[in-house]
């Protein structure tokens, strides 16, 4: 009997620790969260690049791959919000529109524009062709639907996955000072705000980093995603390889981080990032073989001719496919754009390239010469080590932020969204010596500075930034496109008018003049979507005001612990927004912030509109609807013809192997050329074109080191833009934390015949040893 009570005692005991147990994870779980992420590279050739506006760089390669990565965050009943990240120059209303049809056709009304929100990083270095507005696809040759295609089929599958895997778990948020990945690249616009403003800041550029910590209650941390403002051009103007630039590289960086790391600790491990670091060293066992019993295995694997594969084989071997990670949810880190108007990752200033002294200050010329004046990233005079830079630097921010993550995210999930005429929109804003006035916004127009460039990327011919004048011939010549009436000058002032855009409507619209703000709540977090780029001054503006109306008004829906985080290039694309102060200095900033000098107090009234209506419940009208120009491009990028080779050779076959007998060493670049076709005809989605595989046992190749990773180049050429012929070059950096062992080069591909046939194949480079 005494055995029997001590039983039913014991399993009661149990009950009552699980039913505890089970409390608390309801307690914890205040939210429903789901990851995603899927490549989005896009064309890898013949494509200009968006964001330099140069017409000269065209892509030719891949670097590292571009994602689309997403969360959603769900109530258990209720609302959710989805936000996705794009390692992409900007959002595109085209690209918006479509996404959201297909999401309409997949899941009913579930996500719709009010709820989504898709945010650019801004790289300079991706595909461009995607915008629908004809001033932003000019360079590209107009409209490129592949890159177009590229986008809405990743973010599709990415919110797809993210869907997929809503699951209870947490969200918790930090904030800290990142003090060496940005400067200010317009100094002496920034200058020209109030004194007693600039006193209430330290710097002149924002340097907080906010950072998001997912955290799922089966699996522990699934995923991060934070905010910081710094430009995407630590690559140059004149790059020709797809990049995700710093934060892309930040991004590939913490995510390799975790899913190395995660190996060797818990999840409650604070451990710090060591340098970058690298999944695949857990995968392979590294086995310690003599030098010389290294060579003669190596000596036994020659380069193998090309020969037929399928496209199942480039997305089988890469190094992060999902075909090989079943066993936990992928970690999926992203790093995306806030206010970064002004803020260039150059950080060691802006130096002419002709004397070597420093730039012009008010205008950023060399005697009186724009072109010759660039600024120079930590890495200089190697872009690709200064992105690793200000991408490292971003990635252990974020590492320590995340690992000390404590505050957690509670309360309502909502949103609110709307449409705004910019072009015609009146705008009350404070008078001096008391009350307020009523001023407009003007329809879009672009300022002579904007030809200028930036420091981070010069302009042409004789344009200067703070030209608040013009100059006779390039009004004649824009006389030629559009003579701007007087009423827009006079809107625009000081702006001297160099294109009239938001006039010009032939063959159809030159820039926006409906753009969408929204608001994205998660408990004390408020996202700001913005379709465009605030400057340091006019982001710290907006999010004030925002702070004051949802902390005000006796309101208990937020208290002073209240986050504001602007999430820049969102949803679509309208170029600059200035304070009033720096819009009179016309910089680059200033000349290509389009409505006017009131731009910034426009965006302010309209978002304290949503935020009022967020605190109070109510909802607002959406306003008229941006127009779908997709059947109205115009593309003049010409088709891929057909691929060849010379007599006698196939595609794959190696054209330059590896020395014969070679050892390399750690930091030295082993070089293979292969014979290959246009990267066009297979976009190789979530596949790989290059591939460094390592010698696991005699014979068993092993994937080690794809296109995604950052010390791996795919570098596409041909002798002439109308010839056949082309070769691949695959350069490989070799990491200092690579194994010891026997590697090779592989390449993927698929060539065009000439009855448009598509032919896959593959070729890989003799063996060589990494000592």
């Amino acid at each position: 009997m005494m055995v029997r009570l001590i039983k039913i005692i014991w399993f009661l005991f149990l009950i009552l620790l699980l039913l505890e147990n089970g409390r608390g994870i309801t307690s914890a779980s205040n939210y429903l969260i789901g990851l995603g992420s899927y490549d989005i590279t896009g064309p890898a050739a013949d494509v200009n690049m968006m964001g330099y506006a140069n017409m000269e760089q065209t892509a030719s390669g891949v670097h590292f791959r571009l994602r689309a990565r997403t969360f959603i965050v769900a109530e258990p009943v209720g609302n959710r919000v989805v936000f996705v990240n794009l390692d992409a120059c900007m959002a595109s209303q085209l690209v918006t529109i479509k996404v959201l049809e297909r999401l309409k056709a997949r899941y009913g009304d579930l996500y719709t524009e009010n709820n989504v929100a898709i945010s650019g990083i801004h790289t300079h270095a991706g595909p461009g062709g995607y915008l629908q507005y004809i001033v932003y696809i000019v360079t590209s040759l107009g409209f490129v639907r592949q890159s177009f295609d590229a986008l809405v089929d990743g973010i599709e599958q990415s919110i797809i996955q993210a869907h997929g895997s809503l699951q209870p778990g947490s969200i918790y948020i930090n904030k800290g000072e990142l003090l060496d990945a940005g400067v200010n690249r317009s100094p002496s616009a920034y200058l020209n705000n109030p004194a007693e403003e600039r006193s209430k800041y330290k710097y002149d550029v924002d340097k907080d980093m906010t950072v998001l910590k997912f955290v799922d209650d089966e699996w522990g941390p699934v995923g991060s995603f934070n905010w910081f403002a710094t430009h995407g051009t630590s690559m140059s103007r004149t790059n020709s390889l797809i990049s995700g630039d710093n934060k892309g590289a930040a991004a590939r960086f913490m995510e390799d981080w975790f899913d190395q790391d995660s190996g060797e600790r818990t999840f409650s491990d604070e451990s710090k990032p060591s340098g970058i670091p690298r999944r695949v060293s857990n995968i392979i066992p590294i086995v310690r073989n003599d030098h010389h019993e290294l060579r003669e295995l190596a000596a036994s694997f020659k380069s193998s001719s090309g020969k037929p594969a399928t496209r199942f084989m480039s997305l089988a071997r890469r190094v992060r496919s999902n075909l090989r990670r079943d066993d936990r949810p992928r970690f999926i880190s992203a790093f995306c754009q806030t206010n970064c108007g002004d803020v260039s990752p150059n950080v060691l200033g802006t130096f002419c390239i002709d004397t070597g002294l420093p730039c012009d200050f008010n205008h950023s010329t060399c005697g009186g010469k724009n072109e010759l004046c660039y600024g120079r990233g930590p890495g200089y005079p190697d872009e690709f080590e200064s992105t690793r830079i200000i991408g490292d630097r971003q990635f252990k921010m974020a590492v320590e932020l995340f690992n000390n993550a404590s505050e957690q995210l509670k309360g309502k999930v909502d949103y609110r969204h709307t449409y705004v005429d910019f072009s015609k929109l009146e705008v009350t804003i404070p008078k001096q010596g008391g009350g307020t006035e009523i001023v407009k916004t003007c329809p879009a127009a672009m300022g002579f500075a904007f030809a200028a460039g930036t420091t981070d990327g010069p302009g042409a011919f004789d344009f200067k930034q703070g030209d608040d004048e013009g100059n006779a011939f390039w009004r004649l010549v824009r006389n030629l496109l559009k003579t701007p009436k007087q009423g827009q000058v006079d809107c625009q002032n000081p702006k001297p008018i160099l294109l009239d855009t938001g006039e010009m409507k032939e063959p159809y619209d030159w820039a926006p003049s409906i753009l969408p703000v929204q608001i994205l709540r998660i408990g004390q977090l408020v996202i700001l979507s913005v379709p465009g780029e605030f400057t340091t001054m006019a982001g710290r503006r907006l999010r004030d005001a925002m702070r004051t109306v949802l902390t005000g008004g006796g309101s208990k829906e937020f208290d002073e612990n209240v986050h504001v985080v602007i999430a820049g290039l969102t949803n679509t694309y309208s170029q600059y927004i200035t304070t009033f102060e720096e819009y009179q200095i016309q910089r680059y900033e200033g000349a290509s912030t389009l409505y006017g000098p009131h731009t910034l107090s426009a965006y302010i009234q309209e978002f304290e509109k949503l935020a009022a209506a967020l605190i109070s419940g109510q909802s607002v009208q959406s306003g008229s609807q941006p127009p779908d120009l997709l059947g109205k491009q115009i593309s003049l990028l010409t088709p891929v013809v057909m691929d060849a080779t010379p007599w006698g050779v196939k595609f794959g076959d190696v054209s330059k192997d590896v020395p014969k007998n070679s050892t390399f060493t750690r930091g030295e670049n082993v070089t293979v050329i292969f014979w290959s076709a246009c990267p066009r005809n297979d976009l190789m989605t979530e596949g790989t074109f290059a591939l460094v595989e390592i010698l696991q046992g005699k014979d068993n190749w092993v994937p080690a080191y794809d296109d995604d990773d950052f010390c791996l180049r795919f570098i596409w050429s041909r002798p002439s833009k109308l010839s056949t012929r082309s070769h691949a070059t695959i350069e490989w950096i070799i990491p200092e934390n690579a194994a010891s062992g026997v590697y090779r080069i592989r390449h993927f591909g698929a060539a065009k015949r000439l009855l448009g046939s598509i032919k896959h194949f593959t070729g890989s480079s003799s063996a060589f040893v990494v000592a």
